[in-house]
């Protein structure tokens, strides 16, 4: 009997549900609209930015041309060669330096030639002029030339180059291929030939300098655990693995920033959706205080009449998550298209059922939580106070709003480490949300409190009536400034994060970054070369003093002594290198000083403290004050680690993993490296002709190549961030205009007593039109103040990028959301207007 009377009365909650909810159609749906929006942006982005994230992820392997690399400085041993073998390269080749010949007119070069054997690159394309030379090449038996190279010598594919005893066809303009980024070993111009040439060339020698390179295809392996076990036997055989993902993080914090933006687009749009649910709901329940009042009267419990509200809240929640995530993945598809003037590459879209669950489950979830605080006041309203109509009917039940509110903070919290993927950065914005509407509800109250204080009692008539709403009972303007004060604040915190990571989506000002490098600049050819930058009207960049040398000893122990070491694999590699170092007083902007202390200048009597990378300190095992001994080109020279440094090598300057301080090294053999920024491709080629005639002996290095490719990839993710931003700031203002249009229902029945007592619709219109352009700047205007403190922390402890303000949200953001929240408010006025009062209100009772 009580399994029936159950169903029964859940039947005619349903029922009750239904009707009223079907009563206040308009109202319900402006509040699925923040639902929909909040869950669509969710869905979108977060399907969105992982597709993009997998797919410049798959453009990043374009930067190497393979999923990994073996790579060794010699022939392979017997147990690397196995290991190659049991991998199955899919590809090879061996690269040197060497110089070649152009017989057309006797002009010479030094190059760096790569003889490809097998269907290299696997991903990415080798960019030529004609476009199909990089797929014939090989059939054709011809070469790829650097096309700067083809333009300093005046060499046109159908020419020939002559490397050693080898002369072959020229078959087109070489502009980029997949694995030439690295500026190490981009010693010069690339020549591309076929593998079966290579002996052919007679060049490779007993003691040739050569490299030999295996490609591997494998999209699907772990390629994190393939180097953790190959690795460490590679390195015993002077042989190294790479993989894809290491080449990809040369774009250094510049993709993981994108990242970071992409969640925080998705976390904020979250938020602008519980802005609207929040706002729409607290209005919507004060307007059906007076139905659930009448409802008790007819002797429906509080229970009865908490639960016809909630179920409406939940029905609303589930439909509007499911149509926000059926938008949301659709949108999906749709992306790609309003993109494609924009993107240069297309997005492969996949879809999964997580984000219908995920959309719905939010939805229903998000809908319930943040409309439990309004939703409290059908359980607490005192009937009789409603129907009397005395001020403010709903009590405040402090212990169950601080249950709610603390269920809020925790799922904000929850959502934030699920979306940011860190405890502490979870935590921090959570705390940011509470500290900033705290901020914005004590800016209302005191705004509120200096109003009745310093009342304009001499204004006229209207003026005053629009102050008076601002806190005459059933006024809106708490819930009004802390929806529009958080949405402007999480808009306008969204741009300037936005202009935080579009001032690092192209290689930074780019007349200060070298294009052109010259190595082996002698010394009696400096002040040479110096004239000839300035008589080109170019300035130097760098003028770098450049030593080779040796570790001889590390802590005391030799390198025999190391090498008999077997916990010792990863410093036999230091030994086996030879070092390129420099010399200067000071740290430059690419390095920050880990641990130690840096010291610029050495000082008799005392050590020479020298600042090594961190990936070495990490090479060699290696602490500051421990004893590292150089071999300088005969010239033995004891050291000391004064401090080890992080180096941001992707900013593409000239960087070093061992720095000494002056007044050391500056009398030991030595050579420069000069560069600078030529602004045109064809004057650089002039001006590298130029060079070639005057000094045969000096390397240029090119880097017009590498910039090709990561300026690329750096324009995408501009794209990216530019249209995930703007879609996320239009929600925003669309949930700011649910909230808005809700609150017509607060100030409906004021405005028709007033038109009943004989005001004029252009009075009414002013009075509103005042009110609400109080709101709109107040809101606006503290949400905007408080999100350029958010930004900085953001651009500080996030990001850790510089931040620098726009006056956008000032100039634009601000204007723009008052005129919008002013326009909803007179437009909520047109029904007033245009229709007799008796009719309004028969309307807003019904």
């Amino acid at each position: 009997m009580s399994k029936i009377n159950s169903k029964a009365n859940f039947q005619w909650l349903l029922k009750m549900a239904w009707r009223d909810g079907k009563a206040s159609l308009s109202r319900l749906l402006l509040f699925m609209a923040s639902i929909i929006l909040g869950i669509a942006a969710v869905v979108s982005i977060q399907l969105f930015s992982d597709n993009l994230k997998q797919n410049i992820k798959q453009q990043s392997k374009a930067l190497m041309g393979a999923d990994f690399i073996i790579d060794s400085k010699e022939a392979p041993s017997k147990k690397a060669q196995a290991i190659i073998d049991s991998l199955g390269a899919d590809a090879s080749e061996v690269n040197f330096v060497s110089m070649a010949a152009f017989p057309k007119n006797n002009g010479t070069k030094l190059v760096k030639v790569r003889a490809i054997e097998g269907d290299f690159p696997f991903y990415g394309n080798i960019a030529t002029t004609p476009e199909n030379a990089g797929e014939t090449y090989q059939n054709l038996g011809g070469a790829l030339v650097d096309a700067t190279l083809l333009l300093q010598y005046d060499i046109k594919p159908g020419d020939s180059i002559k490397i050693g005893e080898l002369t072959i066809p020229i078959t087109g303009a070489l502009k980029s291929i997949p694995g030439s980024t690295a500026i190490s070993s981009s010693v010069a111009p690339l020549v591309l030939i076929p593998f079966r040439f290579l002996e052919e060339t007679d060049l490779l020698q007993l003691g040739s300098r050569k490299e030999y390179q295996y490609f591997f295809r494998a999209p699907e392996m772990d390629l994190e655990g393939l180097s953790k076990r190959i690795n460490p036997i590679l390195d015993a055989e002077n042989a190294d693995l790479d993989t894809h993902t290491s080449t990809s993080q040369r774009l250094g914090r510049r993709y993981d920033n994108v990242s970071r933006f992409l969640n925080l687009v998705a976390f904020i749009a979250l938020l602008l959706g519980c802005i609207g649910i929040a706002s729409s709901v607290h209005i919507y329940i004060k307007e059906k205080l007076q139905s659930v009042a009448i409802l008790k009267c007819l002797g429906a419990s509080r229970k009865q009449t908490f639960l016809i509200y909630l179920l409406q809240i939940i029905s609303i929640g589930f439909v509007g998550g499911l149509i926000g995530s059926a938008i949301g993945t659709a949108l999906q598809y749709a992306f790609p298209y309003i993109l494609q003037d924009f993107l240069p590459f297309d997005v492969a879209i996949s879809i999964s059922i997580w984000p219908i669950i995920l959309g719905v489950s939010l939805g229903v979830f998000m809908s319930v939580l943040f409309a439990l605080l309004p939703l409290l006041g059908t359980w607490y309203v005192s009937p009789l106070e409603v129907l009397r109509g005395s001020g403010d009917p709903l009590q405040k039940p402090k212990k169950a709003r601080m249950a709610v509110l603390i269920v809020i903070l925790l799922f904000i919290y929850l959502f934030s480490y699920w979306i940011l993927k860190d405890a502490l950065h979870g935590l921090i914005f959570t705390a940011g949300i509470f500290i900033t509407s705290a901020i914005m509800a004590g800016i209302s109250q005191v705004f509120i409190k200096w109003i009745k204080k310093y009342f304009p009692s001499s204004w006229g008539y209207t003026k005053r009536q629009s102050l008076l709403n601002l806190f005459r009972p059933n006024n809106q303007t708490m819930v009004l400034v802390l929806a529009i004060g958080l949405g402007t604040f999480l808009i306008s915190t969204l741009y300037f994060t936005k202009d935080i990571l579009l001032a690092k989506t192209s290689i930074e000002n780019k007349k200060s970054d070298a294009n052109i490098i010259l190595l082996d600049v002698q010394s009696e050819q400096e002040n040479a070369l110096l004239e000839t930058f300035k008589s080109k009207g170019l300035d130097v960049i760098d003028n770098i003093p450049i030593i080779t040398m040796r570790v001889e000893r590390i802590r005391g122990k030799s390198a025999n002594t190391i090498s008999n070491d077997s916990t010792a694999r990863r410093m036999k590699g230091i030994f086996n290198r030879e070092f390129r170092v420099t010399y200067r007083d000071a740290l430059v902007e690419t390095e920050e000083i880990l641990e130690g202390k840096w010291t610029g200048q050495f000082v008799k009597g005392n050590p020479i403290y020298i600042s090594i990378t961190d990936n070495v300190a990490k090479d060699a095992n290696l602490k500051v004050g421990d004893a590292v001994t150089f071999n300088i080109q005969g010239v033995v020279m004891e050291t000391v680690v004064g401090s080890i440094r992080k180096v941001d090598w992707s900013s593409m300057k000239i960087n070093f993993n061992i720095l000494f301080p002056t007044g050391v090294l500056e009398k030991a053999p030595q050579f420069n490296v000069m560069s600078a920024y030529v602004p045109s491709k064809e004057g650089s080629a002039a001006f590298q002709r130029d060079l070639v005639q005057q000094y045969p002996n000096i390397t240029i290095l090119d880097l017009r190549q590498v910039f090709t490719i990561v300026e690329d990839i750096l324009d995408k993710i501009s794209w990216i961030i530019n249209f995930m931003a703007f879609f996320s700031i239009l929600t925003g203002f669309i949930v700011l205009i649910g909230s808005v249009r809700n609150s017509k229902y607060q100030r409906i029945k004021e405005s028709v007593l007033l038109r009943t007592l004989g005001a004029k619709s252009k009075q009414i219109l002013e009075i509103t039109a005042l009110e609400y352009v109080y709101l709109g700047i107040l809101g606006s205007l503290t949400g905007i103040l408080l999100s350029l403190i958010g930004s900085q922390l953001l651009a500080t402890f996030l990001f850790k990028e510089p931040f620098v303000p726009s006056a956008i949200p000032f100039l634009v953001f601000l204007p723009a959301i008052t005129f919008l929240v002013v326009l909803i408010g007179l437009s909520n006025m047109k029904s007033v207007l245009k229709s007799p009062p008796l009719e309004v209100l028969r309307k807003e009772v019904s």
